[in-house]
């Protein structure tokens, strides 16, 4: 698994951790873990992964004060967690690392990175060589405003409806 981030392969300082396991230094907790043992991991350095699901949403409140949330993607077809990016950071005023985890390919990165990831998980062979070869594709002109640093906008682009 190799961590991208910033334009770049970097080291990652995270370390997930089973149910079980004993936090030290900077760790990954499932939102079950996180459940059961929020008072004493809330005093660490503790992020929390989360699954598309019936309570990934109801749980964004609850861990929008961590240094880092994974959002994890099943499956491509699964949209869930681009919108758990944009409540996030939106709604609930998330700055910390959002990182993308699980199924993360090529072609999405630009658009996670548009919604607010900060860093991504992968792990497949074809995402890794591409990147390794020039990074994700880039999109010169978005048909709306996004939440990625330095993401320039057409300043000639209405973003409201007209009426003629």
């Amino acid at each position: 698994m190799a961590l991208w981030r910033d334009g770049g392969f970097a080291e990652d300082e995270w370390t997930r951790l089973d149910d079980g396991a004993t936090p030290s230094g900077k760790a990954i907790v499932s939102l079950a873990r996180w459940r059961r043992e929020a008072a004493t991991l809330r005093a660490g350095e503790v992020g929390v992964e989360l699954q598309a699901g019936k309570d990934a949403q109801d749980s964004l409140a609850e861990v929008a004060d961590r240094p880092l949330v994974a959002l994890k993607f099943d499956k491509f077809g699964d949209g869930r967690a681009f919108s758990y990016a944009i409540l996030l950071r939106q709604r609930l005023g998330f700055r910390g690392e959002l990182r993308a985890v699980g199924d993360v390919l090529l072609d999405e990165i630009p658009l996670m990175l548009r919604c607010g990831f900060t860093s991504f998980e992968v792990s497949s062979e074809p995402t890794l060589r591409a990147l390794r070869e020039g990074g994700p594709p880039k999109f010169p002109v978005a048909y709306q405003p996004g939440l990625s640093a330095g993401e320039a906008r057409a300043p000639a682009r209405a973003w409201g409806w007209r009426v003629a």
